[in-house]
Formats: C-alpha cells, structure tokens, sequence
C-alpha cells in the first residue's frame, strides 16, 4: 500500500504539496464535472420515467380492479334485489291463494245472507190487516135505545159482548203482527254486520295485496337504480356492504363463542371416548373429535339453510325438484336433531364424571362418599343447552354468507386503495429521485466552486483580450475594471450553460 506520507513530500514544502494536491483534485473534478452531470441527468430522468411508467402501470391495474369491484358489486346487489322481488311475488302468490281458496266459500256465504237479508225484507214488507169497522158498529149498536123487551135487551146486550170481544182479539192480532214485522227488521241487523264484517275481511285483504304491490314497486325500483349504475347507487351499496360485513361480522364472532361453549360442554366426554393421551400431529384428539362434532353440527346448518333457499352459499340445493328438497329437508333435519341429542347425551356424561371425580376425591380426602350431593337442576339445564346450541349454530349460515359476499367487495376497496397509495408513491419517488439528481449536481458544482471560478476568470480574461484585440480604444476602460465575485459566478454559470 502507498503511504499517505508520500503524498505531502511531492515538494519540499508539506503546505505546498496540499496545494497542489487540492489544484489536482479540483483540476480533475472540473474535468469530470460535465460528464457526471451528464450522467446525473440521464440517471434522473430514467428514475422519473421509470417511476412514471411503473405508477401508470398501477394506476391501470388500479381501473381494472375498480371496475372489476364494481361489477361483482352491482352483480351482488342486483342478486339480492332480485330475491327480494322474488321474495314479494312469492308472498303475493301466497295471499292471491289464500284469496282464491276463501274467495268462494266468502261468496257463498255473502250470497246466504244477502238471500236472508231479502226473504226478511219480503216478510217485513207484509203490512198487517188493520182493525175492522167494528168500532162503528159498537157504537151504533151501543146507540140504540134500550127496548122495552126483555128479550130484545138481553139480544143487544149480547151482541155488544160479542163484539166487543171480536174487537179485542182483532186489536191482539193486529199488535203480535207489528211486533213480529219488527222482530223481523232487527233480525236483519246481525245478517248486516256479518255481511259487512266478511266485506272488510275482502277489503283488508286487497289492503294487504296493494301493500305487496307497493313493496314490489320499491323492489324494482331500486333494481332498477342499481341497473342504471349511477355513481349515488354506487356509493350506497358502498356503504349498505360495509354496514353489512361489520354487523355480520359481530353475528359471526357470538356464534364463535356459542362453538366455543358448545365444545366446552363436550370436550370432557370426548377425551374419555377417543382416548386423552392420543394425538393428531401436535393437537389432541379428544380437541379435534369435540371441534369436527360442532364443525358437523354447522356444515349441517349450512345444508339446511340452502335446502330452505333462506341462503346460497351452495345452489345446487336450492336448485334441486320440490320432492328431492323435501326428503332432502327432512333427512338434514333428522341429522341435527340427532346431533342435539348426542350433544345432549354428553353433557350428561359430562356431568357424571364429574361427579364421579368429586367422590373420589372425597374418598381420598376421608370423607363419606355418600355426602356428595347430586345437582339435578344445574345438569337438565346444561343438557337442555346443549340440544339446544346445535339448532342455534345451524342458523351461522345467514350471516357466514353475508360475511363470504361483503368481505369480497371489502378487499376489492382494500385493493383499490392499496393500488392507488403505491401508484402515488411510485411518482413520488421518480420526482424524489429527478431532484436528489439535481441535488447532487448541485453540490458538485458547490464543492469545485473556486476550479470554477478561476475557470469563469480566464475566460472572462481571454474575452477581454479578444475584444482589446478587436476595440483596441477601449483600454483605459478595461485597466480600471475589476471582476467582481457576482460576474465570475454569472461568467461560469454561462460556460455551465
């Protein structure tokens, strides 16, 4: 290696030498100084262009991920716009069924009492006979002058009584008649509140239907807002995903603790079952026994939900004949609640062996194993929870749905953004790179400033000569002339230029 002594004895002088390795140094700099600019600004304007290019590219891939979000987006949506129209056309049927099957029997008991109705009226239109002339002829006959006769007076006074009572028994019949017309008119009145009653049972049930068509009306129309993909329906189902994968989100993570207490109710018995010193890999079996026993439980769920099209997580059950679904239905039905009952049998057995370890406990400590008490209660309950979580857990596949759809379109805006800050990035980084290029420059140029000032100087010198040579009258100008510092820095900035 050379020693770095040898570089300061070139002269006799130590501060010599360093002079004229500081004139070396700057003299080589100042020739190096326009092809390292040149160099700078190529490297400058590759990392620009390059950052350019590689943000486009982003940015492009950024427009196809949009669009592609946008339609799985709209897809979505319009899936579910669709099942709900179908959803109202369905119920709609429904009712029109229901109207179909009451309609008849409705008629024909509106047509009896309308029939009761006018055979009432019939009777009631019979005016009643009125009262004979026979009061004219009591009086006239209560007129006559008493005859001297005997015979004659009892004749009279026998004629009166029978008139009398004749006149009696006429005004009897005359008033049970008018009472019996009015039995008849109020006899009406029921027969017209039941008409009128089956006639707003018709009216409550066109009501319903308007109400269903209205429904239908809102359906289509958001339909047809989310066909039209304007940029307000958009943002909606924006957001309508969001506020469904969080609340999805929320149902999942309460069925998570519902697993979780279901396979605490069971672990205990399954490590008796399959043994609790065997092991699958590094997991216990007992553990992976009790979490296949809840995973069934829920796979099961998933299945039934599907066969009730309440969800489509897989269609080809949906899209099964109404006679396979059936038995399809009620042979997934069955197997849930014989999983409930398995469940419940082993949370039985659950508690018997605990209570078997709490006598032997007992035994081992001294005491009298017959002082254990049997909790009854606390174990119907834990075994009726136990049937119970498994018809509980079967309904995750509402909300795993909602969360499978909207956690799509999430990562789809989660991409979208993430494309967008490294498209930014990138053009940041090529403008950031351009200017640490000019930078350097910069203070290269800074740290050679006096090779380039004395370089400014000669040719300010050599420019003077050449016009002296030209105007030899300006002379004594030039003699008291000095170079100031500011023209030797505008001198060499123009031989930079």
């Amino acid at each position: 290696m050379i020693d770095a002594t040898l570089l300061f004895n070139i002269t006799p002088i130590p501060l010599l030498s360093v002079l004229v390795w500081i004139v070396l140094v700057l003299t080589a700099l100042l020739l190096a100084r326009h092809p390292f600019k040149e160099v700078m600004a190529s490297l400058g304007r590759s990392i620009y262009q390059s950052g350019r290019i590689a943000a486009t590219a982003v940015r492009l891939a950024e427009k196809q991920l949009k669009a592609r979000n946008r339609q799985i987006r709209l897809a979505a949506d319009l899936t579910r716009a669709e099942r709900q129209v179908e959803r109202e056309f369905e119920r709609i049927g429904a009712a029109v069924e229901r109207s179909q099957i009451t309609v008849p029997s409705l008629q024909r008991n509106i047509n009896g009492q309308l029939d009761k109705l006018k055979n009432d009226y019939q009777k009631s239109a019979d005016i009643p006979q009125g009262l004979s002339d026979w009061v004219r002829v009591i009086d006239a006959i209560a007129g006559i002058r008493p005859p001297v006769d005997p015979m004659a007076a009892t004749i009279l006074e026998n004629i009166h009584s029978t008139l009398k009572k004749q006149h009696h028994v006429a005004l009897n019949g005359h008033r049970q008649a008018v009472s019996q017309r009015h039995r008849v008119l109020a006899g009406m009145l029921p027969q017209w509140r039941k008409t009128e009653k089956r006639l707003k049972g018709i009216e409550t049930a066109t009501l319903v239907l308007s109400s269903r068509a209205e429904r239908v009306d809102r359906c289509m129309a958001d339909y047809e807002a989310i066909r039209t993909n304007t940029d307000s329906s958009e943002r909606s189902l924006s957001a309508s995903a969001l506020t469904r994968f969080f609340a999805a989100a929320l149902v999942l993570g309460i069925f998570a603790i519902g697993v979780i207490v279901n396979f605490n109710l069971i672990a205990l018995p399954m490590s008796e079952m399959v043994g609790a010193n065997s092991y699958i890999g590094s997991f216990n079996t007992a553990d992976v026994a009790g979490f296949f026993l809840v995973g069934v439980q829920v796979v099961v769920g998933i299945f039934l939900m599907d066969t009730l099209c309440i969800t489509r997580l897989f269609p080809m059950l949906g899209g099964l004949d109404e006679r396979q679904r059936t038995w399809f239905f009620w042979s997934l039905l069955a197997s849930l609640i014989v999983l409930a009952g398995i469940d419940a049998a082993l949370v039985l057995i659950r508690d018997r062996m605990i209570m078997d370890m709490e006598i032997l406990k007992q035994s081992l400590a001294g005491l009298d194993p017959d002082q254990a008490v049997t909790q009854t209660l606390p174990t119907v309950g834990r075994m009726a929870l136990g049937f119970v979580l498994p018809f509980i857990l079967a309904t995750a596949a509402i909300p795993l749905e909602a969360f499978i759809a909207t956690s799509r379109i999430l990562l789809g805006l989660l991409g979208e953004f993430l494309l967008r800050a490294v498209a930014t990035l990138l053009h940041l980084g090529g403008s950031v790179g351009r200017l640490l290029t000019t930078v350097l420059v910069k203070t290269y140029d800074l740290f050679i400033f006096p090779a380039l000032w004395a370089e400014a100087l000669i040719v300010r010198k050599i420019a003077d000569k050449t016009r002296l040579r030209r105007r030899p009258h300006l002379i004594p100008t030039l003699k008291n002339q000095t170079v100031p510092m500011t023209e030797g820095r505008m001198a060499c900035k123009k031989s930079i230029d």
